[in-house]
């Protein structure tokens, strides 16, 4: 028998299906994709940060004063209403009010409270939009965060990067479409969250739109670098002579993966030339770190990465996934969240600004906030000056700014415990169709034929565009 009918017995019914009916299904869906955007976007890349571990809304972000008269009161079962809980709470015979123990002030014309926490934050009041009332069905931390990134609690799916990096493709051949970074946190105390590459994964979709993770030590992008002793030009022929022997085995096959491993090898090769270049911060003038922070220049930090999410966006990256654990803040919250804000506050305004002056922010959406949000009672011993906070999430909050965004605005209201929604919710699958309206796609419209199933990043489940944070 030979190799190339042994490889046609060897096919397997995804293969076949991919070149008959699922070629057609195939055509129509390319044909469609070709169509975006649907409208005219107002955005043409993202950095999307997200702090994992859900910061403390109440802390942050909705300032509750009159929760001050009810510290170790416990939390009235009208307010609760039954709701889950998690087993780390579940067990307490009380649920005593810890208030915040941050000043607010207001700011801007909007007149935003925001913590004293975040006093850079506080400084662009008028170039965010608050969003007070996102929720979710998701409790604890992994289903959640991959709930808010790719649609669904259960892993699997494309994340949102890997959904626009497929729909609207590359705006610079010598990077990828989708970078990921990662941001460390200083305090030891700080409770982390495990992240893997899951979350950046293009799931059903090709591989070539999953996320490109950049790594802050060593080489930024594992195996890019030719091996000792491998000059370019020799690289370069073994490159080729590859291309060709997979173009065959395309022709034979059908394998639309084989095409994705193609690109990506030529993708990794023009990265030899365009990462170091990218990488290096040496010529960033003084102005730089004066305005991310002098953390700017160590690798690593979180006003490291952000200055690094900027590099790439400026330079034709589509979507920066920017992730920084150290917010699970289910005790010593006091002690550990000062130190998580002062990690990422200068440098959150440093981003914002240092886009608005390189007039890239208009068309470019920054996103910041968690998977959940936090309890207004204690998660264990309460004291006057300590306490924690267990995952909730009936409520919480996120700002974004830019992208087509009604600058200056906060959205919603939650009661007077942050506890429940009272105007205007936003649940996680009416921001995933807001994020992607501003990129000029219809959620509904935007889809993926797999399992028999028009996939959608917002689901099967009704989701809106939040119109009244749009410019």
């Amino acid at each position: 028998m030979n190799h190339e009918n042994k490889a046609v017995l060897l096919e397997t019914r995804r293969q076949l299906l991919g070149r008959g009916i699922g070629a057609l299904a195939l055509s129509s869906l390319t044909a469609s994709a070709d169509t975006l955007p649907h409208f005219a976007p107002k955005a043409k890349r993202a950095i999307y940060l997200h702090m994992v571990g859900a910061p403390p809304q109440m802390d942050l972000l909705d300032y509750k004063p009159g929760m001050k008269d009810w510290f170790d009161k416990d939390l009235p079962d009208s307010i609760r209403q039954g709701q889950r809980l998690t087993t780390m709470t579940s067990g307490q015979t009380r649920f005593p009010i810890a208030p915040s123990v941050f000043k607010f002030a207001q700011h801007g014309k909007s007149g935003a409270w925001i913590s004293e926490l975040l006093p850079n934050v506080a400084k662009m009041a008028d170039d965010i939009t608050i969003i007070r009332t996102m929720h979710t069905e998701a409790i604890n931390h992994e289903p959640a965060i991959t709930f808010i990134q790719t649609g669904n609690q259960i892993a699997g799916r494309p994340c949102i990067g890997s959904w626009i990096a497929y729909g609207l493709g590359s705006m610079n051949q010598d990077l990828p479409t989708f970078v990921v970074l990662n941001a460390n946190h200083t305090h030891p105390k700080a409770n982390v969250q495990a992240i893997s590459a899951r979350l950046w994964s293009a799931g059903f979709l090709s591989a070539q739109y999953s996320g490109v993770s950049l790594r802050s030590a060593g080489d930024p992008v594992l195996y890019v670098k030719n091996p000792d002793g491998v000059p370019t030009a020799m690289r370069r022929r073994m490159l080729d002579a590859l291309g060709e022997l997979n173009q065959l085995t395309l022709e034979k096959q059908g394998d639309a993966e084989t095409r994705s491993r193609i690109a990506q090898y030529e993708m990794a090769f023009r990265m030899q030339a365009s990462v170091p270049d990218l990488t290096d911060l040496s010529k960033e003038p003084d102005s730089t770190y004066q305005l991310y922070g002098e953390d700017a220049r160590k690798p690593g930090t979180f006003a490291n990465q952000a200055l690094m999410a900027r590099r790439l966006v400026e330079r034709g990256v589509r979507f920066v996934q920017l992730y920084m654990r150290g917010w699970d803040v289910h005790g010593n919250l006091p002690e550990v969240l000062p130190s998580q804000c002062k990690d990422v506050d200068q440098a959150l305004y440093g981003l914002v600004q240092d886009l608005k002056q390189r007039g890239l922010l208009d068309e470019t959406l920054v996103v910041w906030g968690g998977e959940f949000g936090r309890t207004i009672y204690s998660q264990g011993k309460l004291t006057p000056t300590d306490y924690g906070r267990d995952h909730h999430p009936r409520c919480y909050s996120l700002w974004a700014a830019g992208g087509g965004l009604k600058p200056g605005v906060v959205h919603g209201e939650t009661d007077e415990f942050s506890y429940n929604i009272v105007r205007d919710p936003v649940h996680i699958r009416d921001f995933q169709a807001t994020l992607l309206h501003l990129f000029g796609i219809d959620h509904e419209r935007f889809t993926y034929k797999y399992q028999g199933l028009d996939q959608k990043l917002t689901g099967v489940e009704k989701a809106r565009v939040v119109k009244g944070i749009l410019a």
